[in-house]
């Protein structure tokens, strides 16, 4: 099974170079918590998620709006081409422990997201004998993605609280 025949789409993208507040507004928008970042030339500059921006705004302590994207966003990405194999993508969402990647066309420009939950759908339609192996690969990148990871201390905010 191929990533094109799981993944979501389209891709929900924002330019490089906007601040905070578009990127969590078209997650509001198109109700998702992953926000592919381009770059001039529309290829996959980095990613931006809910948790990025919330962690975010505590540590500069501005606005959304006053706070770069690119200030936010994770790069490099990891990321499959749309015609991977889906169990590549399981894969490096398992060996990477990350619950989301971007899907890119053969020049990089995002086409759509790959996630656990699509994952977890596209087992539901597998049967015969692709159930044991496609439930031993999901429960690994499940319990992969889903490990605990170690805590360190909190880093202390850019800007003192009141």
């Amino acid at each position: 099974m191929r990533v094109s025949e799981i993944m979501s789409q389209p891709a929900v993208t924002c330019p490089v170079d906007a601040a905070l507040d578009a990127g969590a507004r078209l997650m509001w928008e198109f109700d998702c918590g992953l926000v592919l970042v381009v770059g001039d030339d529309g290829r996959l500059a980095g990613i931006v998620t809910d948790r990025d921006i919330c962690l975010a705004a505590y540590m500069h302590h501005k606005p959304l709006h006053l706070i770069p994207l690119a200030k936010a966003m994770v790069k490099p990405v990891i990321a499959v081409h749309v015609d991977d194999d889906v169990q590549s993508a399981a894969g490096l969402m398992r060996d990477n422990r990350i619950r989301r990647l971007a899907v890119t066309d053969a020049a990089a420009r995002p086409v759509g997201v790959v996630s656990v939950d699509d994952l977890a759908q596209a087992a539901l339609r597998l049967d015969g004998t692709e159930e044991r192996e496609r439930d031993h690969d999901l429960v690994q990148t499940l319990a992969a993605v889903s490990a605990p990871r170690s805590r360190t201390p909190m880093p202390r905010p850019l800007v003192p609280t009141p």
